[in-house]
């Protein structure tokens, strides 16, 4: 999978991509990210990408022309299932979400910045956004870098144990059974007799009541959808 990320400020992305699964899945040669700096892309002698809106409002507005010179030479290079905008108006990031982009081979992500972008863009060269929350950040790249890590640590071969990832949070709508560890008792606190009796049955059962549980009084409208 190869994952193409448009943004203003490409050193946000040295350290999450440089560490932990996503480090391993690159150089494994799982995944392929790649960032790019739209300014390198801008035909002003300043490297300029935003300019005043239309209409007199307030802040500065992301240009079309560099967007589309980027996404037109990415294009050129291979096709793209998803390109892809983060934006408080998008379909909201979850779970079987995550599983349906781990699937695709090619997307680009574009982070917004300013105001915005001009929205032309959105009406041409965006093929999906994306929101993962109702909030408001500087900007897209912190959505971007949650959406790859996300799709990533999916795809075969990521994690070292995959079923790991199967048993995540939100897979089958409900949250994740409480997790223990050695020493089996701590300062009094016990670990539930449960998981130290090697019955295996049994222990799938309980982990799926406490899921069940947990989702009904943390969660409950996952159970709802």
């Amino acid at each position: 999978m190869r994952i193409d990320i448009l943004t203003v400020l490409p050193e946000m992305f040295e350290s999450p991509f440089g560490c932990s699964i996503l480090k391993r899945a690159q150089d494994k040669g799982l995944a392929k990210l790649v960032v790019h700096n739209l300014r390198d892309y801008s035909t002003n002698k300043h490297r300029k990408v935003d300019d005043y809106p239309f209409g007199g409002e307030a802040g500065m507005v992301m240009q079309i022309e560099p967007i589309d010179r980027a996404i037109t030479e990415l294009k050129n290079q291979r096709n793209y299932d998803e390109v892809i905008f983060t934006s408080p108006d998008g379909d909201v990031f979850n779970q079987p979400m995550a599983n349906s982009l781990s699937m695709l081979d090619n997307i680009i992500i574009l982070c917004g910045h300013y105001k915005g972008i001009d929205y032309r863009i959105r009406e041409h060269l965006i093929t999906k956004e994306i929101s993962i929350g109702d909030y408001v950040l500087t900007g897209g790249e912190i959505p971007a870098v949650i959406i790859a890590d996300a799709i990533v640590r999916l795809i075969p071969g990521a994690i070292g144990d995959e079923q790991s990832a199967l048993s995540d949070s939100f897979q089958d709508n409900l949250l994740a059974p409480p997790v223990y560890t050695r020493p089996a008792e701590y300062n009094g606190w016990r670990v539930p007799d449960i998981l130290l009796s090697g019955h295996q049955a049994k222990i799938d059962e309980w982990k799926h009541e406490q899921a069940i549980e947990r989702t009904k009084r943390l969660r409950p409208d996952l159970l709802i959808n």
